[in-house]
């Protein structure tokens, strides 16, 4: 339970209105996007970063586990407050403090929305690269956390390889100021440190993102495929004629149909795939990939290729792909998101194994991923009041992470480690690996109070990285 005390402390440093006890409160901050549940103890709302070294230091003076979150969009399990204990939200630190176009940077807090950079920009010219799925809500600090990706990510990188400088307060309450505006700072990469560390190191409360100049030109392709491992080669091919487009998704026939029907953007319900691909860059540059994209799309047999013949017809086409989720949500009111990363030589067979995967397990699983970095997200549909139901939905999400570390790839691309996958991290990395990331985890982290139970194995599996028993105070999960 939390202390009398400690409530008292946090109330006095915050206000009355900027802390939630009460369990119907609560319960709004059990869960995130993934599957899995359980309560903070309190629930603090910092409107500053002395603010959140307050909240820190009172949660340093009654030995509270800590958690940060920001929109609660995370697939894995990032912000679920498996010890219970304190967990800042950030909602209220969404300010954009600073625009500097001259060193094409903003100055942001971690609530701000991540479309909401562009949207500040784009009159300039400019724009926030890394763009997820969930980029109406998501917020940048949980995109920090995550080291979150994107549709567009193929070509511009992701989260990481578009911050410069961080603030941050660590589990003592002191705060720290890593890379700035500036390039190539000497010394370790901190900020490349903290980014993706999933909060398990620091509360990340300020941060200065890089700016893009808009393309001048862009063309968004539909290429349609009677058969997903056709899309699949594609993505090959294209690699292999030297193109890398802005980004290359795929939808197989499934994921299509629920998408169309939910949003008219215009996908044949009749396929069995479709890429969706832009080009961006030099108008001239762009012509010509336009030409050779089609080119190789028809070679890997494509029934047709479309070029959205305007903005509007463009904007509808990611309509399809940035909705997909809330389209699945029709269908059913939960499902389980996977991601995986195979090489994109892996793709065709991958999807094949999720095709037997759906099969043996007798689950409906589609499919809707990054295709050009081989970022798979097959969707598991499944009853959360059938405990048989959605075990064997957890079952057939780990043998399909499994095999995408057997088909040499990875456990996740940009959704996170999570509480989701982290007994799964012997299966990329040696025991001497995992101890070394938990030595260093501990540098910033000593007593493992700060976003406990994530990232690294608990016990459960082959390693026995874990933390005190008593900050252990959660048995939900």
């Amino acid at each position: 339970m939390l202390p009398q005390a400690a409530l008292q402390d946090l109330e006095r440093a915050l206000g009355p209105r900027a802390v939630l006890a009460r369990a119907q409160d609560l319960t709004l901050y059990e869960y995130d996007g993934s599957i899995e549940k359980s309560k903070p103890e309190c629930v603090v709302f910092p409107r500053t970063t002395s603010e959140v070294v307050a909240a820190v230091k009172t949660a340093r003076a009654y030995d509270l586990p800590l958690v940060g979150r920001g929109a609660g969009t995370g697939l894995s399990g990032g912000v679920i407050p498996r010890a219970g204990g304190l967990m800042i939200a950030f909602s209220r630190m969404n300010k954009i403090l600073e625009i500097d176009y001259e060193n094409e940077c903003a100055v942001v807090q971690p609530g701000v929305v991540n479309l909401d950079i562009t949207r500040a920009v784009q009159g300039n010219g400019y724009y926030y690269a890394p763009d997820p799925s969930s980029q109406k809500a998501c917020t940048i600090g949980g995109n920090v956390a995550e080291n979150a990706g994107g549709p567009h990510t193929l070509i511009y990188g992701v989260t990481t390889n578009h911050v410069l400088g961080i603030e941050a307060v660590l589990p003592d309450g002191s705060v720290i100021r890593v890379g700035g505006k500036e390039f190539d700072r000497p010394g370790y990469d901190l900020v490349g440190l903290l980014t993706g560390s999933e909060g398990t190191m620091a509360l990340v409360t300020q941060v200065i993102v890089r700016l893009m100049r808009s393309p001048e030109a862009v063309k968004t392709l539909l290429a349609i495929y009677e058969r997903p491992e056709d899309a699949a080669a594609t993505v090959g091919d294209l690699t292999a004629r030297a193109v890398t487009p802005a980004a290359v998704e795929m939808l197989d026939g499934v994921m299509l149909r629920m998408v169309e029907e939910a949003t008219h953007a215009g996908y044949p319900l009749d396929a069995g795939a479709v890429l969706l691909i832009e080009l961006e860059g030099l108008r001239e540059t762009v012509e010509e990939q336009l030409a050779l994209v089609n080119e190789v799309c028809l070679a890997n047999r494509a029934r047709e290729v479309r070029a959205a013949q305007s903005e509007e017809e463009r904007a509808l086409l990611w309509k399809g792909r940035k909705n997909a989720f809330g389209a699945v949500g029709r269908v059913s009111p939960t499902y389980y998101v996977q991601d995986g990363v195979v090489p994109r030589t892996r793709i065709a067979d991958t999807l094949q194994h999720i095709y037997k995967v759906s099969e043996k397990y007798d689950l409906q699983i589609s499919n809707i991923f990054h295709a050009g970095d081989g970022n798979m997200h097959p969707i598991i549909l499944f009853d959360p009041d059938d405990p048989e139901q959605t075990a064997r939905t957890k079952k057939a999400g780990e043998e399909i992470l499994k095999y995408c570390v057997q088909a040499g790839g990875a456990i996740t691309g940009e959704h996170g480690v999570g509480m989701e996958k982290n007994e799964l991290m012997p299966l990329l990395f040696t025991d001497d690996s995992l101890e070394t990331m938990e030595r260093l985890m501990r540098i910033f982290n000593p007593d493992g109070r700060l976003n406990p139970g994530k990232l690294l194995p608990t016990g459960k599996g082959c390693m026995e990285i874990r933390l005190p028993p008593a900050h252990y105070r959660s048995t939900e999960w």
